[in-house]
C-alpha cells in the first residue's frame, strides 16, 4: 500500500472503525485512542496490509488488542492501588447514559465484541470466526445468548405484558 493509498484508507475507515470500537468498548475516547494507535502501527506495516487484502480487519483487531492490554494494565494498577489506598465511594452512571450502551455493558466481553462485529461491523459469522479465532458455532452461541440478554435489559418497564386470553 502506497502512502497515498494508506492516507485514503485512513480517511475512509477511521470514523467507521472508531464507531465500531466504541460499541465494543463503551467508551468513545478509548475507541478513538486505540484506533489511532492501531493506524500508527499499521503505517509501519502498510506493505503487508496491502498483501493481506483485509486492512480494516487488521486495524480493528489491533485496536481491540490494544484496548484489552490497556484494561489489563489499568486492572493491575487498580488492584495495586486498592491494596495501598482506602476504599472510596464511586458514583454509578447517571440517567443520561445511553440505554443500548448500558445494556451492552451487561454482556460478557466476548459476547459484546461478537454482537458489535455482527450488528455494527456487518460481518458474517464466518468473518467473525476468522477475526476472533473462535469457531463458527461459538460465534453463533455468543450472538444467540447476547440477543437474549439484551432483550431482557432493553425491555421498557412502562409497557405491561398483555394478559393471557
Amino acid at each position: 500500500m502506497t502512502i497515498e493509498e494508506f492516507e485514503e484508507f485512513y480517511a475512509q475507515a477511521a470514523g467507521r472503525l472508531t464507531g465500531q470500537l466504541y460499541v465494543m468498548l463503551g467508551d468513545h475516547h478509548e475507541a478513538q485512542d486505540v484506533v489511532q494507535e492501531a493506524f500508527v502501527r499499521g503505517w509501519g506495516r502498510r506493505r503487508q496490509l496491502d498483501r493481506d487484502g483485509r486492512p480494516e480487519a487488521w486495524i480493528r483487531t489491533v485496536a481491540w488488542r490494544l484496548a484489552v492490554s490497556r484494561w489489563r494494565g489499568r486492572r493491575r494498577a487498580a488492584d495495586a492501588w486498592q491494596r495501598t489506598a482506602p476504599a472510596g465511594h464511586v458514583e454509578g452512571p447517571g440517567p443520561e447514559a445511553v440505554a443500548l450502551v448500558e445494556a451492552l455493558r451487561q454482556l460478557p466481553l466476548k459476547q459484546r465484541r461478537t454482537m458489535a462485529l455482527h450488528y455494527v461491523c456487518d460481518l458474517s459469522v464466518e468473518q467473525i470466526a476468522a477475526e476472533t479465532s473462535l469457531s463458527a458455532s461459538t460465534v453463533k452461541t455468543h450472538l444467540s445468548r447476547g440477543r437474549v440478554t439484551l432483550s431482557r435489559h432493553l425491555q421498557d418497564p412502562r409497557i405491561e405484558e398483555a394478559p393471557d386470553a
